[in-house]
């Protein structure tokens, strides 16, 4: 009896403490004022002339309680006064509706100074995002069909959530509300008896711009978690595929080695001929498809998730198989030849398509849906309620609710709010160097709205030929952003099959798939810190480097999660390699494709071949990956997930892997973090694998892992718990491979590796100094098949091989490698080449540029 008195007493103590918790946050309410403290940097600024206050989720704040906040309230007769840590608010009591005369809030000491007043206009917005790139080349508008953008219109991106000024000002005095239905909540329009009525929600974050988006999160909702396998590769094509193609597609894949995990049917899925369908139809296309459930069956076997397009806006024909039912849950003759209209508005209608329509595909295999909404802006009933918006929301809140799945939906931006919907399609974008170099900086703006998962047209949509430089340099910006997925329109000469191109561009296309997916547990890790957090895996330099004029001014570049840099190429090569200008921040980069480490706080000229991209690394990371087997991401399980060690740090330096079902719903408390740390100091690296915590559904017992030390000295030796381990030098990446015991997961691990103290080998960007003279001497044969290699110059070609027979004799082939690479052109001659042939191997190298 008294354990289960103790009990309840807990119980209503803290049931008491969360209303407290929620009153508390309200500082100061009068009969037409009401302030609410969501947190140190966010206030509610209300003003009601009825005294009617509202409570019910709007489409901008769907959360209405909020953690504690610790602000003090003074009040005197005439004024109150509300101070947290981030700003100072005075009102004027009883003074009416809020203007620049009655209120004034001024920034917090220690924070980038404002005064900030009713009226004040910001002067340092730094942007948001746009509904679509529809017919877009770059910035500019090259067709007439989109709604909210004329021929020849610049695109002006929407103000985001963040400003150099340091505070924003949200105003959703008018904005939509949801009903009660607490099954599947509804829009419903603002009772505003009076124009004066003010909902505000006001900003404070000086240049703490991170801070800002997760305080954004505590009043308009955290942006879910994708599943695991949208971050593999998606294959799309606006193509009438058939079962047959389909199929010999995925044999393609499998066949040349190239990862997949989603493929999406365009819209021809369905019937498109008149009387049978058009841009809109709800019933599969037989004639390419006998048997979908059959198709759908082998996608699932092979490891792929599927997307159908839809095009809603022409609602339900009565040709459609499933008009009958849909018209009988409405209530409608079933035998009628009238159209259902689509209404986004209409509940029944909606509810209706989904449960005799889309749920049915579901159940086949359709794993999400590609909404592809291109009509008009409004709705016809609700006048004021945005299309786009609102289907978005309907789609996947039902997904949401009434699936076991964990939901995703593939669709255009709708505005504010919508980043709970997750990932966007951009758009039909124009083929062309000035849209893909508009793209990066698309993605870093929207990050400012917390609509962090764009998933672009990558290589362009409109347009009749591809360019195999340009596409490639646009796969690999894919690679390195939220979702890596090809498309084009139809035409014969749009055809981005990596097979299909020549060699040494399949190559490469192959090469880039495959390092997105070893990147996989880096990026989930980092989705995971954007449901957290609210930052996105792409994101603006100024997040991290506020103060740097050059974190504004470098706006396509940006960082990808918390230690990876990426500085798109978007223009043609001069001759054989693109030459960029990138700005390092503060401390040490390594170059991931050419193995160089680099001094920040600066601006450095770097040039890279077609198979390379400005990558870099912060020194001393330590980046868990996967290896070259992974096909699908439905297969991680038992995957190994290899520790990369980056040089040049002194230091500790740690990773939070995290990991959870990848598909299950329960990710916000099902889930494992392992906390991963490097630390290197004088000759001894020390890497450690602490236990895990946290479970998950299928969680294994142990895990399999191994170590990569990049650009690395042989070791003295190498100790796991204390015990000695063996180890492989991997020559051709000048990197020691540790292969560690399946380690159980509630068990600590570390690893020591002591260097030799006299070992002074010069490691600083051999990797891709030695590739490419590798592959230059290989070409050089073709240039002259009865050249026969001297020492000097043959050993220049062959010390990754040499290194890893022999390990030992590292110190001496760098030595040897560096030194007849700073001599090159005395090298060759002493070789007998030809002044041309000197030329052309010293440009192919980019001697000039190491």
């Amino acid at each position: 009896m008294r354990h289960l008195f103790l009990i309840l007493f807990i119980q209503f103590v803290f049931v008491h403490l969360d209303a407290q918790s929620l009153e508390r946050n309200i500082a100061y309410s009068d009969d037409n004022v009401r302030f609410t403290v969501i947190s140190d940097g966010v206030m509610r600024l209300e003003y009601s002339p009825d005294g009617e206050f509202v409570d019910n989720k709007s489409f901008l704040a769907v959360e209405r309680t909020y953690p504690a906040v610790d602000y003090k309230v003074k009040q005197t007769r005439r004024s109150v006064e509300i101070t947290t840590s981030k700003m100072k608010l005075t009102y004027k009591k009883g003074s009416g509706k809020f203007n620049s005369s009655n209120l004034e809030i001024i920034s917090g000491k220690g924070m980038f100074p404002f005064v900030w007043k009713p009226g004040k206009k910001q002067k340092n917005n730094l942007k948001g995002t746009y509904r679509t790139l529809d017919g877009m080349d770059g910035m500019v508008q090259t067709v007439g069909w989109v709604r909210d953008s004329k021929l020849n219109d610049t695109i002006k991106l929407e103000d985001g959530l963040l400003a150099a000024d340091g505070w924003t000002l949200l105003d959703d005095s008018k904005g939509m509300l949801f009903d009660d239905d607490t099954e599947w909540p509804w829009v419903k329009q603002r009772d505003v008896k009076n124009a004066e009525t003010q909902d505000w929600y006001f900003m404070a974050y000086g240049h703490d711009y991170k801070s800002a988006l997760k305080d954004y999160t505590l009043f308009a909702g955290k942006v879910p978690m994708l599943p695991r396998y949208a971050f593999g590769y998606w294959w799309s094509r606006y193509w009438a595929y058939s079962d047959n193609e389909i199929r010999d597609l995925v044999d393609n894949f499998r066949t040349y080695g190239i990862p997949l995990d989603v493929m999406v049917i365009d819209m021809d899925w369905h019937y498109t001929e008149p009387g049978k369908g058009g841009w809109t139809g709800w019933t599969w296309n037989r004639s390419l498809f006998p048997d979908p459930e059959g198709l759908l069956r082998y996608l699932k076997s092979e490891g792929y998730h599927v997307t159908l397009n839809l095009h809603p806006a022409d609602g339900v024909a009565p040709y459609e198989e499933q008009y009958p039912a849909v018209a009988r849950a409405l209530g409608k003759n079933p035998d009628s030849k009238d159209t259902i209209r689509w209404v986004n508005s209409d509940k029944r209608m909606i509810k209706a398509v989904f449960d005799n329509i889309l749920t049915p595909m579901e159940h086949m295999g359709v794993d999400f849906w590609w909404l592809d909404w291109q009509q008009d802006l409004y709705d016809s009933e609700m006048k004021e309620l945005s299309n786009t918006w609102w289907i978005n929301y309907a789609f996947f809140s039902h997904m949401e609710r009434f699936t076991d799945k964990r939901p995703m939906l593939y669709h255009r931006w709708g505005g504010m709010g919508n980043h709970r919907y997750q990932t966007g399609f951009s758009g039909d974008a124009v083929v062309s160097w000035k849209s893909l170099d508009f793209q990066p900086y698309f993605n870093s703006t929207a990050s400012n709205v917390l609509y962090g998962y764009w998933s672009h047209d990558i290589g362009g949509h409109i347009g009749n030929s591809i360019n195999p430089e340009m596409y490639i340099r646009w796969m690999q910006f894919g690679a390195f952003s939220p979702i890596m997925r090809t498309h084009s329109q139809k035409g014969a000469g749009m055809n981005k099959e990596p097979w299909v191109f020549e060699k040494k561009y399949s190559d490469i296309l192959r090469q880039t798939i495959r390092g997105r997916y070893n990147l996989v547990p880096y990026i989930y890790a980092m989705s995971r810190k954007t449901y957290d957090d609210g930052i996105s895996l792409c994101r603006p330099m100024y997040y991290d480097y506020p103060e740097n004029r050059e974190a504004y001014e470098f706006r396509n570049e940006y960082m990808f999660g918390d230690n990876i840099l990426v500085c798109p190429i978007t223009s043609p090569m001069n001759g054989e390699y693109s030459k960029i200008n990138v700005w390092l921040p503060e401390g040490k980069w390594y170059e991931m494709h050419t193995g160089t480490l680099l001094d920040g706080n600066r601006i450095v000229e770097r040039s890279f071949a077609l198979d390379e991209y400005p990558v870099y690394v912060k020194a001393g990371s330590i980046i868990p990956m996967y290896t070259e087997k992974l096909m699908n991401l439905s297969e991680v399980e038992d995957e190994e997930i290899v520790l990369n060690v980056f040089p040049g740090g002194h230091g500790t330096f740690s990773f939070s892997l995290y990991e959870d079902g990848g598909i299950s719903k329960d990710y916000a408390d099902r889930y494992s973090t392992t906390q991963l740390t490097h630390s290197r100091n004088g000759n001894i690296s020390e890497i450690i694998v602490e236990p895990s915590i946290g479970t998950y559904e299928g969680m294994k017992p142990a895990r399999d892992f191994s170590l990569k030390l990049i650009a690395s000295a042989v070791p003295a030796s190498v100790t796991v718990n204390g015990s000695p381990a063996a180890f492989e030098y991997v020559g051709q990446e000048f990197a020691v491979s540790v292969k560690l015991p399946s380690l159980p997961c509630g068990e600590k691990t570390v690893v020591r590796v002591i260097y030799d103290d006299s070992d002074d080998v010069n490691l600083n960007g051999i990797y891709g100094a030695s590739r490419k003279m590798s592959d230059a001497i290989e070409g050089l044969k073709y240039r002259n098949a009865n050249i026969c290699l001297n020492e000097e110059l043959g050993k220049m070609g062959s010390i990754c091989e040499a290194v890893t027979y022999h390990p030992e004799l590292l110190q001496e082939w760098c030595t040897s490698f560096w030194k007849s690479y700073n001599e090159l052109p005395e090298v060759l001659r002493r070789q007998g080449l030809n002044e041309k042939d000197m030329e052309w191997l010293l440009m192919t190298v980019n001697w000039k540029y190491q």
